[in-house]
């Protein structure tokens, strides 16, 4: 009897070893998106597409600066700093809707996910894991992405729209940026975790962000520009500018707020989702 009872005790240390703790759940699903290369690809061509269309695209606009309209030259020298960000994020943000929509979709195309969620029967965690190792590797590559641009587009516009980051509204704006993109993310993770299909998920993020905000400034009067301002996309760029336009409807920190409660929204309903249906 007390060797049976010596030999249980003796296992429980071993049990907790293996028991799928959220630091270890991290550390799986870091493994998994490192060692994926369409992670890799994705998270440089965010990089080298954002930094080569933010040269192009401010080359362009100095090149041709005494033939742009005055009113567009007055809102160049008032926000130097949201020209330099749009110029190129707004491209390189879809290598991070569709890597977003691909780090969950493609588990289910695989079978993968089966897998980890044997390990958690209680399902979700896997969720939370994969949305915070995701969100945090964005946010890194993200500021990257978002500094490299201001520093090659901010010389090419000084003579200009010269700005500095010690300038006001600056460096929230550049910090911000980074939290876009990694908000953005998580957003396409979260159609991803709905929509469970690789294709399916991608146009769906894409064809929301290119199409739906477009076709939102069609509806009349206010009710469009409300529509419109209140997108995920739309609001959350604000956080890139410098300075708020007189047409906002949000301030920075409020739209970056829009984005952030449209993703919560879409993680919870894909956490819901993930508890009832069969992987």
């Amino acid at each position: 009897m007390t060797a049976a009872t010596a030999s249980a005790t003796a296992t429980v240390p071993v049990a907790d070893a293996h028991k799928p703790t959220f630091g270890r759940l991290m550390l799986s699903e870091w493994t998994k998106i490192r060692s994926v290369r369409s992670t890799v690809w994705s998270l440089a061509i965010l990089i080298v597409a954002t930094l080569i269309f933010t040269a192009l695209f401010i080359q362009m606009g100095v090149a041709n600066w005494d033939k742009t309209d005055p009113a567009q030259q007055a809102a160049m020298r008032l926000d130097p700093t949201g020209t330099i960000l749009g110029s190129g994020i707004l491209i390189g943000q879809l290598a991070v809707l569709v890597l977003g929509a691909m780090v969950i979709a493609s588990e289910y195309s695989t079978g993968m996910i089966r897998a980890s969620l044997l390990a958690v029967p209680k399902r979700v965690p896997v969720l939370l894991a994969k949305a915070a190792v995701f969100g945090l590797l964005v946010l890194a590559v993200g500021e990257v992405t978002a500094f490299g641009s201001f520093l090659i587009g901010a010389p090419m516009l000084n003579g200009k729209a010269p700005v500095a980051l010690g300038d006001p509204g600056v460096l929230r704006a550049v910090v911000g940026c980074g939290f876009y993109l990694s908000l953005l993310g998580l957003f396409a993770l979260a159609v991803g975790a709905i929509i469970r299909h690789t294709a399916a998920s991608i146009t769906g993020v894409i064809a929301f962000v290119l199409v739906l905000a477009p076709m939102a400034r069609l509806l009349p009067g206010t009710v469009g520009e409300h529509v419109h301002a209140y997108l995920p996309t739309e609001a959350g760029f604000l956080i890139t500018q410098q300075h708020p336009r007189v047409d906002d409807l949000l301030g920075p920190w409020q739209g970056l707020g829009v984005l952030a409660l449209w993703t919560a929204a879409l993680l919870a309903v894909a956490a819901v989702l993930l508890k009832r249906r069969d992987a």
